[in-house]
């Protein structure tokens, strides 16, 4: 199976593993695909591949070993409904063997909408915030589309997190439950206003012990290149970046294993991973700093930091 999915064998064997004969979860019927599709906010584009790659009984290009990890990856996702952790839905496709192939972890993310809409509903989350929080994948198919496929190994992974109520979506930022810490994360969905922010965090401050009563959060955190202090060398002191800064209190630099700073800015700044220095966008003041830094062979950090939940009150 390994080789005919074109990946190493402990990949299929970490499926078979997690997934066992755990239960999968059907895809929604296809007739009522363009209606969730879109209001998960998937462009035309992306729309019209995923329906014409449809894993319909019978068709030619779902292989057996195609439907065997669509369906194993199902239930290793759902295997872990309410977890908080990053998963790896299953191994990195070569994406350029047609649609089932290029689809195959978007057609597993549809399927566990029903179920993670379920778990929404039970802890009293409003369908708004739910379709907010799951619409995540169009934008993250168009990213892809723009990085020519080169954002998507990151985002199938990133994804589970949506479809397993581990990640919510509130106003400007998401949120990412963990033990006694929400991380912060910062989507592609405009400018990173203070104002935005805060009420955003405002939000975070009332949903979370609502919905979650039995999890106690004391701290919000981030772990991103956005915190890295080089960043003051290149923009104004009221940046939006550099003001999202300000409020955390860094940790002690170390290098993540697993991340580089420089290729994330990349990813985030340009959404492209190989496109030369020369040829990139000098637009904006950001632009500028992510290449002159890169240009004069400094590199880029990947920083942590946080701060209390609670306002500090003055």
């Amino acid at each position: 199976m390994a080789a005919r999915l074109g990946v190493p064998v402990e990949d299929v064997e970490r499926v078979h593993r997690l997934a066992g004969d755990l239960p999968s979860a059907p895809l929604p019927a296809k007739a009522h695909a363009p209606v969730l599709l879109a209001r998960l906010a998937v462009r035309p584009d992306d729309a019209a591949e995923i329906m014409a790659g449809w894993p319909d009984p019978g068709s030619a290009s779902w292989t057996p070993e195609l439907r065997w990890l669509l369906d194993r990856s199902i239930a290793l996702v759902r295997a872990d409904l309410g977890g908080h952790g990053w998963l790896a839905p299953g191994p990195e496709l070569p994406r350029d063997r047609g649609l089932a192939w290029r689809h195959l972890y978007v057609y597993a993310y549809l399927a566990l909408v029903e179920v993670v809409l379920g778990y929404h509903r039970e802890h009293g989350i409003a369908e708004a915030v739910s379709y907010a929080t799951l619409a995540d994948l169009g934008r993250n198919l168009a990213v892809d589309r723009r990085m020519r496929g080169e954002g998507w190994p990151v985002m199938q992974s990133w994804l589970t997190l949506h479809a397993r109520g581990g990640v919510y979506e509130l106003g400007r930022l998401q949120y990412q439950r963990g033990d006694t810490t929400l991380g912060l994360h910062v989507p592609e969905s405009g400018p990173l206003t203070p104002r935005a922010v805060e009420a955003s965090l405002d939000e975070a401050r009332a949903f979370f012990p609502r919905h979650f009563p039995d999890e106690r959060y004391t701290t919000f955190s981030c772990g991103s290149w956005l915190l890295d202090p080089q960043l003051l060398d290149y923009l104004p002191e009221d940046s939006n970046i550099v003001r999202f800064q300000q409020r955390f209190e860094l940790e002690p630099y170390e290098q993540p294993e697993g991340i580089d700073a420089d290729v994330e800015v990349l990813r985030f700044v340009f959404r492209t991973l190989t496109t030369p220095l020369d040829q990139l966008p000098r637009r904006t003041a950001l632009q500028r700093a992510a290449v002159d830094h890169l240009k004069a062979g400094r590199h880029w950090q990947w920083r942590r930091g946080h701060f209390p939940i609670q306002p500090v009150r003055h």
